[in-house]
């Protein structure tokens, strides 16, 4: 008996038009990031770091508005251990007064008792150390997911899976030199998460695909992929949506210290699940994937047995 697939909708049917809003999309990122750069933030430009105790914990809204009051500009303030500990960090390369000058104008701008606990700057080189670093962390993150998907399903899978990585990984990066969002650690941290995030749902489909081509008896690779990538849009969906509600929970909760990370995770959401339709399943057929590709190889030993018994007819077979 022959299984036959059901009605699939045609998502590759439009998979030509998706092609070129990918590669313009990627060009244009590109240009923007090569025209306007990123805006790295204190962990990779250096700066000065400043560490306030409060008696009682502050509002870090207020601690804003009095440093803007006061005539500072490039800087983040965030919790540091606990809620009285205030971390103020600056893009400015600051002398061995500038912790107490930060302490003065905070003294004189509220009623709270604030003790100054440390000051001091971090130079540009460490920030520039961090940059090759965090590239080549990225660029060994993709090599490694070629090799493994590569090794666990077909090298055409691999290839299939990690242009959709670099795809949303510059399209993210593309945007942020388009708004001038500071780039910061939590933004690479929040880069790489998309990675995996982006990585997981393409294994999904890339899964379901394998497993249809040695399922199905259809020799249609656009139709094979068609009823897989419908057999696993509701998880897609549900999962996406989901991990959006808790992004924008926290994009707006969460304090201005995370709202660079829950924004470029939201964006990787967004852009890995469509990657991983129009993208990775777009590439496959680009490849010329087959259900040939999908075939298990005989073990040694195995293939002769089954030859010998194909030539030697069983023996009921012959009294007929």
């Amino acid at each position: 008996m022959t299984d036959t697939p059901g009605k699939a909708i045609d998502f590759m049917g439009l998979r030509k038009v998706f092609a070129v809003v990918s590669v313009v999309l990627v060009l244009v990122s590109a240009v923007l990031i090569g025209v306007r750069g990123l805006n790295f933030g204190l962990d990779f430009t250096g700066g000065t770091s400043v560490e306030l105790e409060y008696t009682e914990a502050p509002e870090l809204d207020d601690v804003r508005s009095i440093l803007s009051d006061a005539g500072y500009t490039n800087y983040v303030v965030q919790n540091f251990g606990s809620d009285t500990l205030v971390l103020i960090r600056m893009q400015e390369a600051g002398d061995d007064q500038l912790g107490l000058r930060i302490l003065a104008d905070i003294e004189q701008r509220t009623d709270s008792d604030v003790t100054l606990v440390s000051s001091e700057f971090v130079g540009s080189q460490v920030g520039d150390e961090l940059k090759e670093d965090s590239g080549l962390g990225m660029l060994l993150a993709l090599a490694v997911v070629l090799i493994y998907v590569g090794m666990r399903f077909q090298f055409k899978f691999g290839i299939a899976s990690v242009i959709p990585l670099a795809h949303d990984v510059i399209i993210v990066l593309g945007l942020f030199a388009l708004f001038q969002w500071t780039f910061d650690l939590t933004v690479l941290a929040a880069l790489l998460a998309v990675i995996g995030y982006s990585l997981n749902d393409t294994i999904v489909i890339m899964d379901r695909i394998r497993e249809n081509f040695r399922k199905l008896r259809v020799d249609d690779p656009e139709e094979t992929i068609n009823q897989s990538i419908q057999e696993t849009i509701n998880r897609t969906i549900n999962t996406s949506l989901t991990t959006l509600l808790v992004l924008m929970a926290l994009y707006f909760l969460g304090g201005e210290a995370i709202n660079n990370f829950a924004i470029t995770l939201a964006i990787g959401v967004v852009v890995g699940t469509y990657s991983s339709i129009y993208v990775a399943a777009n590439m496959l057929i680009t490849l010329g994937v087959t259900r040939a590709d999908m075939v298990i190889p005989p073990k040694e030993g195995v293939a002769g047995e089954q030859a010998e018994e194909e030539e030697e007819p069983p023996e009921w077979l012959n009294r007929m």
